[in-house]
């Protein structure tokens, strides 16, 4: 009989196209069915809490598939990290209930990018922080973070244009600090859409080296146009912490 499994899975995301399998392209959805599959002797599918873009990290990302075995969950935990590359880990493995899905329950997620600012260079970190040729203005930012913080549609920070859905989303906090040659920049929300916290990212940090003023982000909101935006910051700089349930 079948079983729900939820599953803790940190990796770095640097060598792969994102979280959804892709066909021919090395993902981690695609290296944790692959597994499973072999596991169970059966496809097996894994569905996660989000799709993480290619390059980008999760140290505690959130999935469940639903499988027929007779291995307990420390055996699924151990046969699974044993067969999975060394950049994906299983953190914990436990039987969940039949209604339990990892993103149609999850309620927040936590994001950081984090990037580097100094004489130095990040030579142990520089594959998880992008690096900053310039010293950001960390209050102009905090400033201008706090027009993005409440419900709002977030099409300025879209990253697809042919978005059918709403683009009204709810991010209840942005904190900006730094520490030492480090910023980080940490988003929780109840959900991102695809590439809104780079593209966010990518224009804080514009307002940081004084290309964009704190008062202009709210216009760039409010004209829902993702053009009027800045880049998209580099993938390599961002990792999901947690999803909330």
């Amino acid at each position: 009989m079948k079983k729900n499994y939820k599953m803790i899975i940190s990796y770095d995301g640097g060598r792969y196209y994102g979280w959804e399998r892709q066909p021919g392209r090395d993902t981690i959805q695609g290296k944790l069915e692959y597994v499973l599959t072999e596991m169970c002797g059966q496809q097996t599918e894994v569905l996660g809490a989000g799709r993480t873009d290619g390059g980008v990290h999760a140290l505690a990302m959130t999935a469940n598939a639903w499988m027929e075995t007779d291995r307990s969950p420390e055996e699924i935990l151990t046969y699974m990290n044993r067969y999975l590359p060394q950049d994906i880990c299983i953190k914990d493995v436990r039987i969940a209930s039949d209604r339990f899905h990892a993103r149609y329950k999850a309620v927040g997620k936590h994001y950081r990018y984090t990037c580097y600012a100094g004489s130095g260079k990040p030579v142990f970190d520089r594959k998880y922080v992008t690096v900053l040729d310039f010293e950001p203005d960390l209050e102009a930012m905090k400033m201008a973070a706090s027009f993005l913080t409440g419900q709002h549609d977030y099409k300025s920070f879209c990253g697809n244009p042919r978005m059918k859905k709403s683009t009204v989303r709810i991010v209840d906090r942005i904190d900006i600090r730094r520490k030492g040659n480090y910023i980080y920049l940490d988003y929780h929300g109840t959900g991102f859409l695809q590439y809104m916290v780079r593209i966010i990212t990518g224009t804080l940090l514009q307002v940081g080296q004084g290309l964009i003023a704190p008062g202009k982000v709210k216009e760039i909101l409010e004209a829902k146009s993702r053009p009027l935006a800045g880049p998209t910051a580099p993938a390599q700089g961002l990792c999901l912490i947690e999803v909330d349930y």
